[in-house]
């Protein structure tokens, strides 16, 4: 009879134990999802800081722009030719990034 009684125990146990790895692979899935998520929002946050650097850089060169030029045809073809560098400027620098 404890024979039986302890076969009994060793399959709780094994049933258990099956039940824990089940466990411990479903939050290994989705720890292995919740980094990817992580990975992806901080490549967002990264795009956009950027964003945020062009515009603020726009910004400044309008500024320096409205500054330099009296008249408003000076100061338009200045802002077209500032933005054109700009914009080269850009690409070097995603093309660096790569």
């Amino acid at each position: 009879m404890p024979k039986e009684k302890q076969i009994q125990q060793l399959h709780a146990i094994e049933d258990k134990l099956r039940k824990l790895l089940a466990r411990y692979a479903d939050v290994q899935q989705r720890l292995i999802q919740a980094q990817e998520e992580i990975k992806l929002l901080e490549a967002t946050v990264e795009e956009k800081e950027q964003q945020i650097k062009n515009f603020q850089n726009q910004e400044n060169i309008v500024k320096i722009v409205d500054t330099i030029a009296g008249n408003a045809a000076n100061s338009t073809e200045l802002k077209l030719k500032l933005n054109e560098y700009i914009r080269e400027i850009d690409k070097c620098i995603a093309y660096l990034q790569d």
